[in-house]
């Protein structure tokens, strides 16, 4: 299905403001969104030396977009008995492939991507979110981060399992003009390049979509994210 992507967050002025207040560093020099070390934290979680399986730091980078993943559950990912399913699977997903550039297989059911997140899903404390996020740190320019926030901005269906699909087919369209448009804000706020195009469109969709919800109710009580 298409990707339905707000007019507003095509207006380049309003999406680079909220990219600033993402990243904004409070006067104590803490994040005003701990999401904002997501990508940054030790580096990234693609980095050479651990782009094939998972660390504790991908855990605490997943734990600032507000996913608390049990120890148990942690220590059942790190310390697996047996051959690690988890980093056999990463091992087969490309660690520089943009999703602009990827193909449909890349993304799609069935890929080491798709298996990747369903294990990861299945164990007991991660979850669908937990997973996605995870895959995420480890694969930041090839999938996107999905929530129940996004879900709700992007007006994704109840079940939603074409979500990377048709956020790659958004991003090619038009001759990719939704990627010069995040390129083009990022410019704006004063990100630096290490920050790609997918987590500039969850991010300015998040904050959007969370200043809706935050006015709906009332508050304005800052949010982990």
């Amino acid at each position: 299905m298409t990707l339905k992507i707000p007019a507003v967050l095509w207006d380049r002025l309003y999406v680079a403001g909220l990219l600033r207040r993402y990243w904004a560093v409070l006067p104590n020099g803490t994040p005003a969104y701990t999401g904002a070390r997501f990508e940054r934290l030790t580096g990234g979680g693609d980095q050479p030396e651990v782009a094939n399986h998972f660390t504790p730091a991908d855990f605490i980078a997943v734990d600032t977009l507000s996913v608390d993943v049990p120890v148990r559950a942690v220590l059942h990912v790190l310390e697996p008995t047996g051959p690690n399913p988890y980093s056999r699977l990463l091992s087969q997903i490309p660690v520089d492939l943009e999703l602009a550039a990827a193909e449909e297989r890349h993304v799609a059911k069935d890929s080491p991507a798709w298996n990747l997140w369903q294990s990861l899903r299945d164990v007991d404390g991660i979850g669908s979110v937990g997973a996605g996020k995870l895959l995420a740190r480890k694969r930041p320019r090839l999938l996107p981060i999905y929530d129940s926030v996004i879900k709700k901005v992007f007006e994704r269906p109840s079940t939603d399992l074409s979500f990377w699909s048709d956020v790659r087919r958004a991003l090619r369209a038009d001759g990719r003009m939704l990627v010069a448009h995040l390129e083009d804000v990022r410019g704006l706020a004063g990100l630096g390049e290490d920050i790609g195009v997918l987590r500039v469109l969850d991010t300015a969709a998040w904050l959007h979509g969370r200043d809706e919800q935050l006015q709906l109710r009332g508050s304005f009580r800052a949010a982990r994210r």
